[in-house]
């Protein structure tokens, strides 16, 4: 007999879903989850943070948010937050749950400019050091853009590479944020050109009334 699609209203409660569950065994974010620490960042930026006010997102995540940005070729931070709630495996992979609030794009931009080029490079560096003694990554998958490492280079030629990569990458992405800055006040320039051009208007017609 043909089944049909039930219940079709949406659920306020999902009491039995684990996203732990949902990620295939065989993922590859979840190797990268177990071989690969992202937990030494705290320590090494810890002086960068003030000890009273808003508490800030967990540098651990930021810094799996930006290997997610690199890792699955993603153009900027924007559309990784935009497409952060509809991917499982991230959730799971930056430990987020279903009903958690994921951060705004601009989070992890202004933590790349907390810690700076140099530092930024440096962790980036040396995540990808792990990725590659752990044997996940090679010159196929380092790349940003038309730079890539040779697929054919071995461990001690892909090293010194890295932090020139994260720079790079860093490069890249502070160039991005600026030109959706500069996009966006300039949609606020039209905009408001657009209200006064409608009030002008409106002068117009009570005038001529």
């Amino acid at each position: 007999m043909m089944g049909k699609l039930q219940n079709l209203e949406p659920k306020l409660f999902y009491h039995s879903i684990q996203l732990e569950s949902r990620i295939p065994q065989g993922h590859p974010l979840r190797k990268i989850k177990q071989l690969v620490d992202f937990s030494f960042i705290r320590s090494r930026v810890e002086h960068l943070y003030g000890k009273n006010g808003n508490i800030s997102v967990d540098p651990a995540i930021i810094l799996k948010l930006i290997f997610l940005l690199f890792y699955e070729n993603v153009k900027s931070e924007r559309a990784l937050m935009e497409h952060l709630p509809l991917r499982l495996d991230w959730l799971w992979f930056c430990g987020y749950d279903l009903d958690d609030q994921t951060p705004d794009h601009s989070v992890i931009s202004k933590a790349r400019r907390r810690w700076g080029s140099d530092v930024f490079a440096e962790f980036f560096a040396a995540i990808l050091r792990q990725c590659i003694d752990a044997g996940l990554v090679d010159g196929q998958t380092i790349h940003i853009d038309s730079s890539m490492i040779n697929a054919n280079a071995s461990k001690d030629t892909i090293k010194p590479q890295l932090k020139l990569l994260g720079q790079m990458l860093y490069s890249q992405l502070d160039e991005q944020t600026q030109s959706e800055k500069d996009l966006n006040n300039l949609n606020e320039l039209d905009d408001n050109k657009d209200g006064e051009n409608d009030e002008q208007g409106d002068g117009f017609k009570r005038c001529c009334v």
